[in-house]
């Protein structure tokens, strides 16, 4: 079992930045790639970065040069820097184990224009 929580969220006006962390413990062995993904109000959950054990990492469209992923050795710590806020980012964030086998309670990000 592998425990996840979040932190790092908060209000910034557009263009701001925030780094987001997702702290890991319990059988951190048994992660093989650490996800972060976002909840807006009234939309489904989507993924926004990845990171696998061999660092490869993936990030959907729309953060792609804005969004940067990043983990400790061993996954103890995943983190996600997010620059160049636009409102459209405000959601829920959260980080997942293994593709959502495991979840954090999520942090929100809100960005005044």
């Amino acid at each position: 079992q592998v425990q996840l929580v979040e932190s790092g969220g908060g209000l910034v006006q557009a263009g701001g930045s925030l780094r987001l962390s997702c702290v890991a413990s319990g059988n951190i062995r048994s992660i093989g790639v650490m996800g972060w993904y976002r909840q807006a109000p009234g939309k489904q959950r989507d993924l926004v970065a990845i990171i696998s054990t061999r660092d490869e990492v993936e990030y959907v469209d729309s953060v792609k040069g804005r969004f940067t992923i990043s983990r400790d050795n061993g996954f103890r710590g995943v983190y996600l820097q997010v620059n160049s806020l636009m409102p459209e980012d405000t959601a829920g964030y959260y980080c997942a184990a293994n593709f959502g086998q495991c979840w954090g309670q999520g942090t929100q990000v809100t960005v005044s224009s």
